[in-house]
């Protein structure tokens, strides 16, 4: 599967739906879709994007989801059994995070709050520390659990899986995603 640059231009600005579903327990937050993301309808499905390995890795799905267009009903109950959501700060696709401004990302933690009070996980974790910074007019947050939660509940910020973030490894991202899923009740103690 590929996309040519100028496909994947035409999907510059879109949105992708939320993924969430029943027994939702832990709530990965994204900063906004890629263009390989909204090409695909698949959070995170960019080639060298490690956000699903490290959740294989971490023990937190049994087994990586398929990435040639929308998770498909298979993938999608693997994801919700295992109690995981993802959804995004800002919602517009971009080729990259930092085309977004301050003002999208502090609408989008504003939205957030709100999409966290209706959907009730028991942890939220971003994976993104400078627009959690900036969403959430935090400058001096730093990365693991925070003492602030976002809509009450239980808030850590991970590294960001992309592979632009080349200080951390599928490893590394799995100890760091390990630790909200224990916190989540996915993984024993």
């Amino acid at each position: 599967m590929g996309y040519s640059r100028a496909e994947l231009q035409s999907f510059r600005d879109a949105t992708i739906p939320d993924l969430t579903g029943p027994g939702l327990r832990l709530l990965f937050v994204g900063i906004n879709p890629g263009l390989w993301t909204a090409a695909t309808g698949t959070a995170f499905a960019r080639p060298g994007n490690r956000f699903w390995p490290a959740l294989v890795e971490a023990g937190i799905l049994p087994r990586l989801p398929a990435f040639t267009g929308p998770l498909d009903d298979a993938d999608r109950r693997m994801v919700f059994a295992a109690g995981v959501g993802v959804t995004n700060l800002a919602a517009r696709a971009t080729a990259r995070a930092d085309e977004l401004s301050r003002d999208e990302l502090r609408a989008g933690a504003a939205s957030l709050e709100t999409r966290v009070a209706a959907l009730a996980p028991r942890v939220v974790a971003v994976v993104g520390l400078t627009a959690y910074r900036q969403g959430f007019d935090r400058p001096r947050a730093v990365a693991g659990r925070q003492a602030e939660g976002i809509g009450g509940v239980m808030t850590w910020v991970l590294p960001n899986p992309s592979g632009l973030n080349a200080h951390d490894t599928v490893a590394t991202l799995a100890r760091a995603y390990a630790e909200p899923a224990r916190a989540a009740g996915l993984l024993p103690r």
